[in-house]
């Protein structure tokens, strides 16, 4: 029998910050070679269960605790930060925050160099690390010049090294591209099934991660475990759906359908679910309802002609560009990391200059123009809405842009306390940021931008890290917006979300425009999927093993049926 190696008894924890405690009488045994996932809304507690088990709870994060946790037999209260790391290493969700050294190789031997560890034992260990993580070919490199997929790599051969026990992915999937995900997930098993190592992942992402199998998915919900049980179970239940976390979309679609799931119909993965039990039923419920259909736009906003960029002497970054932007369309920009996704951005914001090629903005060329200039039409929202805002109150926050412009004091009021209410922020216009959640802040960030009245607004990511509820309420306030006229582009990884809420998608691969059509067109084209690095949705397998004619239509119309559940539920 297998031992125990992490173990909340009873164990509640408050931090110093707050008045209620953020973990409530957790009880949780983890048994050596486990492979665990932790799921739950944001501020449910998962990302505390994870400080507790690596020790940045007690030693970076202050608060009280009750009850006990054991790590590998011994009492967490006895042991010191250094300690615990050898025990737990963890990938953080950015892994450029966890990077020492300036090339790979540097990074990987750097717990090893504070180990005292002679050198020819350490180039040793760090060539058959990175072996393990297939990085022996670049440890030469230089660690900013990598992919995100590859820095993930690093960071897992980093705290491989010292041959820890227990590994803490803390949303490993939450900056990479679907296919990198992908990958990331098949990593994480080989190094499970082949080092028996007790695996620890922290994630919303929740059909990416179960790619992979796991042996037990622990739910939470106001700092309380509300389920621990194998994935099969789970999703024949409805305890994902009640606290708004996002079930597979296959598995949505068969629930939609009103079949009764149950955990010998193997739903924990598309390629195991017995789809036949529950045929007709689908079929039936598809057959009621049509595709959503958009109207086509037809006044271009935006246009880039044959635009190419390069930084320095490197190759082209963007080559040979060229695509139009309608009045009032809602567009996503898709491709691998790297592909040039957020240069395009920089360039349409006028950060950097095209080396070739023209930008027209309503007919205009613009491509000459300042950053200033561009930002009285065109916006930025940044993905971490920690980087944009500089003031301490949310009117402030909002009025800057206009106070930077000399408006008179009356127009900014009028202004801000419009856009204000557009944002659903009215009532807490004079509370401090500091006081509001990650998706409230990010709505500051839109308001600020949005009172500008730009033409444009362009979001990196406005859904990154949020759960379902968050990203539901961040995204239909940016289709109100946009049905108001507000054109907006979104670059993203997020292929749910393309499907859902843009109809047109625009995919980059290496500096260069690869395709330019519907996005249900964009996730059934085997080479544009292979070639850009993203990945088939569910449905679409869904849909052929069903045996259904036309697996568009088919996506189409579950598309639809689940905007519109969740907007009723909004």
């Amino acid at each position: 029998m297998n031992k125990t190696v992490i173990e909340f008894k009873d164990y509640s924890f408050k931090y110093h910050s707050q008045i209620e405690p953020t973990l409530h009488d957790i009880n949780l045994s983890i048994q050596e070679g486990e492979k665990i996932l932790i799921v739950g809304r944001s501020g449910s507690g998962k990302s505390t269960i994870g400080h507790c088990i690596n020790g940045l709870i007690p030693f970076s994060h202050k608060g009280d605790t009750a009850g006990t946790l054991h790590i590998l037999g011994q009492d967490a209260n006895t042991l010191d930060i250094f300690s615990r790391s050898k025990m737990v290493g963890t990938v953080l969700q950015d892994p450029d925050g966890q990077f020492i050294g300036l090339t790979v190789g540097e990074d990987i031997a750097f717990s090893l160099e504070n180990s005292l560890t002679n050198q020819k034992e350490m180039h040793s260990i760090v060539k058959d690390t990175a072996a393990m993580v297939a990085m022996e070919e670049h440890l030469s490199f230089s660690i900013h010049h990598l992919s995100g997929g590859q820095k993930q790599r690093v960071s897992l051969a980093g705290v491989m090294v010292d041959d820890v026990d227990i590994l803490l992915f803390d949303e490993p999937l939450a900056n990479l591209d679907p296919a990198t995900g992908k990958s990331a997930i098949e990593l994480i098993d080989t190094i499970h099934k082949e080092m028996n190592k007790t695996i620890v992942i922290i994630e919303h992402r929740l059909e990416e991660v179960l790619h992979c199998d796991v042996d037990r998915i622990i739910v939470m919900e106001d700092g309380r475990i509300v389920a621990d049980m194998d994935p099969d179970s789970l999703l024949a239940s409805n305890i994902l759906e009640d606290i708004s976390i996002r079930e597979p979309l296959y598995v949505k679609a068969a629930k939609y359908a009103g079949c009764e799931l149950t955990a010998n119909m193997k739903p924990a993965h598309i390629s195991t679910f017995d789809v036949n039990r529950c045929r007709n039923q689908i079929l039936s419920w598809y057959n009621q309802f049509e595709a959503a259909s958009f109207t086509s736009k037809s006044e271009s906003i935006l246009e880039l002609r044959n635009i190419s960029f390069s930084y320095g002497s490197g190759g082209k970054t963007i080559e040979n560009v060229s695509l139009s932007i309608e009045k009032g369309e809602m567009v996503s920009i898709v491709g691998r990391n790297g592909a040039g996704k957020s240069t395009l951005s920089k360039l349409i914001c006028g950060f950097i200059k095209p080396n070739e090629g023209k930008i027209l903005l309503n007919g205009l060329d613009i491509t000459n123009d300042s950053i200033k200039q561009r930002s009285e039409r065109i916006g930025l929202v940044m993905q971490n809405p920690n980087h944009m805002i500089s003031k301490h109150m949310i009117y402030d926050e909002v009025a800057l842009g206009l106070v930077i412009r000399g408006a008179a004091e009356a127009e900014i009021k009028e202004r801000v306390e419009k856009t204000l209410k557009v944002c659903g922020l009215y009532p807490f216009r004079n509370w401090p940021i500091s006081a509001l959640s990650f998706g409230q802040r990010k709505r500051v960030t839109i308001a600020s931008i949005l009172v500008l009245n730009p033409d444009i607004i362009i979001l990196d990511e406005p859904t990154a890290g949020q759960d379902l509820r968050h990203y539901t309420e961040i995204m239909e306030f940016l289709s109100e917006l946009n049905q108001h006229g507000v054109t907006i582009i979104m670059i993203t990884h997020d292929m749910h979300l393309m499907l859902e809420y843009t109809p047109r998608a625009i995919v980059i691969n290496d500096g260069k425009k690869i395709g330019d059509t519907s996005a249900v067109e964009v996730l059934t084209d085997s080479a544009l999927i292979l070639d850009a690095n993203l990945k088939e949705t569910s449905l679409f397998e869904l849909a052929n093993r069903l045996g259904v004619k036309n697996p568009l239509d088919f996506i189409g119309r579950f598309i639809s049926f689940d905007r519109e559940a969740k907007q009723k539920w909004q």
